[in-house]
């Protein structure tokens, strides 16, 4: 409760990050092994807008297709395709997963071109086709839990690597042509004579117009013109496909290594070194701030007590007596500091699981159920810290606090969330959350988290207020002016330059990988980003603290937290230029679920830092009043 849990996190992150080595694989996994001739399941997923090679690409769309929709005319299983089951992650970040009428066995029919169906396609959904493909939007498969890809060149390091994804069509010429014809090579691996392994799945898409009426064996290497959906009328298109088998050295353990590409480690690294060197900087300036002056005035102040002149105070020993006055608003401000403890303990515990190896990119969805479970039964560390700084502050209404401090951040989210997904329904997108999903997560609120913060607030109850080194003054002292630079919006802006700008590298490859369906697990990287954060947010809250006392300004609760959570409103500085720079969103659906998204993102921050500010500052504090001597 003394206000170290934000250090604590950045030690705990950085004591797990010799094993970020092995986060790229699921301890226990048995992978699936295969004989000749054995079934090979296609699993089709949504259709996802994608970022093509070139650097000065934008993503087009925010929007996501079931892959069975009925205007994409793709050829289904006989009996209907069946809906694979998912986790509540892989639901929540929108996977729709079903079965395919791909007939593939283990090392049969290779290098075999086969027809898989003629679809008849009328104008009008040709049209709404062609505006996919002029968005680039990408297929999704799943075959033994790897996804497939494109094979594709790093431009700036050289090195190949898998793309998850391949192009529904291809518009280069500004004319959009469908691609109607999958060229699957599957890579395998023999660990023991006569068994196999998938260890890579890549496709290469191909539009192959022509007659697509002939109902012979298709020859697939005859040079064909490209197939174009006309908008006018109606159109046939032969869905086919060739399977090749190319065998593989890669073990089955290391088969994700061609798909977890890092683009350009050296920008990782070159802002982490310049990130620490900010910290150390900060660290060590505040430290010789803090050790200097502070011993300095309080070797004063108490050589000033043993005399006998009669001297008035001055400096921050001014406010001792209001120092601990309650601020305004004690409720709302308990509240959100135990709902960011209940997100900071669910962020540390989820990077410690994914540093550890136990979210594998093979369990889709994982690190989204791992973060909601690790949300839920959290919430007892919420009600604690919000049940204890309530009492601290004066509050008396324990039992509202503890109503609000389990509804008010979850049931905002909600609304937000509820409202996206009225949109994304509006537009058709296989992204919209199912009811029954929102039913279980509004039991998951109601019938674990909000009893948990209950208990955690009555144990924080029945420990009490923390003690506070002075007394505080029945009279209000009056407070002079601040200078301009402590007034609480502008030390936000400038205390939340250095923890965004320690982050910022991280930050670009965090919302490229939730907006453009790109591979993240650079988990090493994010932990000591999270923990350059949470030092940094710290002691330059503790800075601007002491300048507030300095100044007589003994209102610091509500700065110290506003200060603390000042990188979120650089973070939509920032998500504000990424929609200019790299998103090229046309319809009111987009834009409308990337500006909901980004500002969850902003809030979160907000709570997240403002609560490791607050704390951190509550610490020092306590710790520079126990220090002095006041009649």
């Amino acid at each position: 409760m003394r206000g170290t849990g934000g250090y604590l996190l950045g030690g705990a992150l950085l004591v797990f990050l010799p094993s970020a080595a092995n986060a790229f694989y699921l301890p226990g996994a048995a992978p699936h092994n295969y004989e000749q001739r054995d079934p090979v399941n296609v699993y089709v997923n949504a259709l996802t807008p994608m970022l093509t090679g070139s650097d000065n690409s934008k993503l087009k769309s925010l929007i996501n297709y079931d892959y069975y929709n009925p205007r994409f005319h793709f050829c289904a299983p006989e009996g209907g395709a069946q809906n694979q089951p998912e986790s509540l992650g892989s639901i929540l970040f929108g996977d729709r997963i079903f079965t395919s009428p791909y007939d593939i066995k283990m090392l049969e029919a290779n290098g075999t071109c086969q027809t898989l169906c003629t679809a008849n396609i009328p104008g009008e959904d040709a049209k709404f086709i062609n505006e996919r493909i002029r968005e680039d939007y990408a297929l999704n498969w799943l075959v033994d839990g790897l996804p497939a890809a494109e094979m594709k060149k790093d431009t700036k390091t050289g090195d190949l690597f898998f793309d998850m994804g391949f192009n529904l069509g291809n518009d280069d010429t500004d004319v959009p042509y469908l691609n109607n014809h999958y060229e699957i090579v599957l890579r395998y691996h023999e660990p023991s004579p006569g068994v196999y392994r998938v260890v890579g799945v890549l496709v290469w898409p191909v539009s192959r117009g022509g007659s697509q009426e002939d109902t012979s064996t298709p020859n697939c290497d005859v040079d064909v013109q490209q197939l174009h959906l006309s908008e006018n009328e109606m159109n046939n298109v032969r869905y086919t496909y060739r399977v090749t088998w190319n065998e593989s050295d890669t073990p089955w353990a290391t088969r994700w290594d061609n798909y977890l590409h890092i683009f350009d480690p050296r920008i990782h690294w070159f802002s982490l070194i310049n990130s620490i060197i900010i910290v150390v900087f900060l660290c060590v300036m505040v430290a010789m701030i803090l050790w200097r002056t502070v011993s300095r005035d309080i070797s004063r102040y108490n050589a000033i007590d043993l005399s006998e002149d009669v001297q008035e105070d001055w400096g921050w020993k001014l406010v001792h007596g209001e120092v601990f006055r309650a601020p305004r608003y004690p409720m709302a401000l308990s509240v959100m500091v135990g709902n960011g403890a209940q997100l900071c303990a669910m962020c540390a515990v989820t990077l410690v699981f994914a540093l550890l190896g136990f979210l594998s990119p093979s369990n889709r969805g994982s690190l989204a159920t791992v973060m909601m479970v690790c949300w839920t039964f959290f919430g007892g560390i919420g009600g604690y810290y919000s049940s204890r700084i309530y009492a601290s502050l004066g509050g008396v209404d324990r039992r509202k606090n503890v109503f609000l401090t389990a509804t008010i951040l979850p049931t905002l989210v909600f609304i937000v969330i509820f409202l996206l997904n009225f949109f994304l329904l509006v537009a058709g997108s296989s992204g919209a959350v199912p009811f029954s999903t929102m039913l279980l997560i509004v039991v998951l609120w109601f019938g674990i988290s909000a009893p948990l913060s209950a208990v955690g607030s009555y144990i924080g109850s029945r420990q009490g207020s923390v003690s506070h080194p002075v007394r505080v003054n029945p009279i209000p002292r009056q407070i002079p002016p601040a200078p301009r630079h402590l007034r609480p919006w502008v030390s936000a802006l400038l205390a939340g330059i250095l923890p965004f700008g320690a982050a910022f590298v991280e930050l670009y490859f965090v919302m490229s990988s939730l907006f453009a369906s790109r591979a993240y697990y650079a988990f090493g990287f994010l932990a000591l980003t999270a923990g350059i954060v949470t030092l940094t947010t710290g002691t330059v809250t503790i800075l601007f603290t002491y300048f507030n006392l300095c100044a007589e300004e003994y209102r610091w609760h509500w700065r110290a937290f506003l200060t603390g959570g000042g990188s979120a409103f650089w973070i939509l500085a920032y998500g504000l230029f990424y929609w200019l720079s790299r998103l090229s969103l046309d319809s009111l659906s987009s834009v409308t679920l990337y500006l909901g998204y980004l500002f969850l993102i902003c809030l979160f921050d907000f709570v997240v830092t403002g609560t490791i500010g607050f704390l951190a500052s509550y610490w020092a504090v306590r710790r520079l009043y126990s220090a002095i001597r006041v009649d």
